[in-house]
């Protein structure tokens, strides 16, 4: 009865250890956007969006802000709109700019590591250097770099 236990028990202790260990191992390192450049630089300079033709706030100043993970490809994944202001339609095309960025890693990044960040996508921003960076404060997230 014990021997017919043993197998079982050999093979079910790897399994139990990889359920704990697996989701800290997928966890990737939450960067703010201005220190990307050590982990991922991005390559593309012009990407394309979908435009709405009509909605709520489109031609106000205002910002979104898309939190995405650089996957070991390059590619943005996992691209979502956590906050936008003020509040308008101008969502989906924050998600749209921010799913065609792509990403080649750093010298020190070369293994391809990724990483959680975020981006602000300004709209409609002011000219002024202190008005522009006034409105982009206003999407900054918490939680990402230091």
């Amino acid at each position: 009865m014990k021997s017919m236990f043993r197998p079982l028990r050999r093979a079910l202790l790897p399994a139990l250890a990889l359920v704990f260990v697996a989701p800290v191992a997928a966890q990737s390192i939450k960067v703010d956007q201005k220190d990307l450049y050590r982990y991922w630089i991005l390559l593309n300079t012009n990407v394309q969006m979908d435009v709405p033709n009509s909605g709520l706030n489109l031609f106000k100043p205002g910002c979104a802000a898309v939190t995405y993970t650089v996957g070991s490809d390059g590619v943005p994944l996992d691209v979502r709109v956590v906050k936008i202001v003020p509040k308008s339609d101008l969502g989906p095309m924050a998600r749209s700019a921010v799913s065609h960025f792509r990403y080649g890693p750093s010298l020190s990044n070369r293994i391809g590591e990724p990483v959680a960040t975020y981006y602000v996508v300004p709209f409609n921003a002011p000219k002024d250097p202190a008005q522009r960076q006034q409105l982009l404060d206003a999407c900054k997230l918490p939680g990402y770099g230091p």
